[in-house]
């Protein structure tokens, strides 16, 4: 009886779980209103990444010492919802990524210090974790991090490059870039990323045979298989290539904190 109780608690877990997920992908559908602003100056976030990205992590006691400037940054993204009437394509692309990277590190000097972004919020994967909490206004629009990668940046761009230019706060997450993402380079600015992501013996471990890459590559494997196998995709970021026939398996994804401490 406690083997059918058991089974039948489990059934019905599952159940919810994948209606909550089905439910949270829909809610992750995003549909912009119609906005007259105009593309705006990544200066102030250039400024602040240099200041604040080194190598080794992100400085966030250093964010928080420099709020008044970025706060104003903060403010240029929320006022500034893009359109497709005044803004390019490379222009919307660009801000959506800067904007993912500066509301998470909001997210974290709001919490700070914390031990890991997951900490922020223990949810349930897909259903209503940390990515799911809707502290972002732009314009007249509320969203939350998932709202972004997934509403937008994925569905809309469909560069699968994107992964290596978001930042989720975590030590084997791709680097977060020590300047803003801006039109004109963008295309430069995701190639480059995707050459230091991948050459991080840290996040990938790249072997003509035997590779180990990161679990990102498993995550979002349909968005790097358009066309193309995972294997093709990754050949186009490294030196020497990594044989068809190769058994791909996956590196340890560190959830602490990428932070650093002065």
């Amino acid at each position: 009886m406690k083997r059918i109780l058991f089974f039948s608690i489990s059934i019905l877990t599952l159940s919810l779980l994948s209606c909550g997920a089905a439910l949270n992908l829909v809610s992750r559908e995003v549909k912009l209103n119609d906005s007259n602003s105009t593309p705006i100056n990544h200066n102030i976030w250039t400024d602040l990444l240099q200041k604040h990205v080194k190598s080794s992590g992100v400085d966030y006691q250093g964010f928080i010492d420099d709020s008044t400037s970025f706060n104003k940054y903060l403010g240029l993204l929320e006022s500034s919802l893009p359109n497709e009437k005044n803004w390019s394509r490379d222009e919307q692309f660009a801000y959506w990524i800067n904007a993912y990277n500066a509301f998470t590190v909001k997210l974290i000097i709001d919490h700070y210090p914390t031990k890991s972004i997951k900490d922020i919020k223990k949810g349930v994967p897909f259903v209503n974790s940390v990515w799911d909490i809707k502290f972002i206004k732009i314009e007249d629009q509320k969203l939350d991090l998932n709202n972004i990668e997934h509403g937008i940046l994925r569905k809309k761009y469909a560069d699968p490059r994107l992964h290596f230019a978001i930042n989720c706060a975590s030590i084997s997450c791709p680097a977060l870039l020590n300047e803003a993402y801006v039109a004109e380079k963008l295309d430069m600015q995701l190639q480059e990323a995707g050459i230091a992501f991948l050459n991080d013996n840290l996040k990938n471990k790249i072997d003509s045979k035997n590779p180990k890459l990161s679990p990102i590559f498993s995550w979002f494997k349909s968005d790097f298989t358009k066309g193309q196998s995972l294997i093709e995709f990754v050949n186009q970021f490294i030196d020497e290539p990594i044989a068809e026939s190769a058994k791909v398996s996956k590196t340890d994804y560190d959830w602490n904190l990428n932070d650093i401490k002065d």
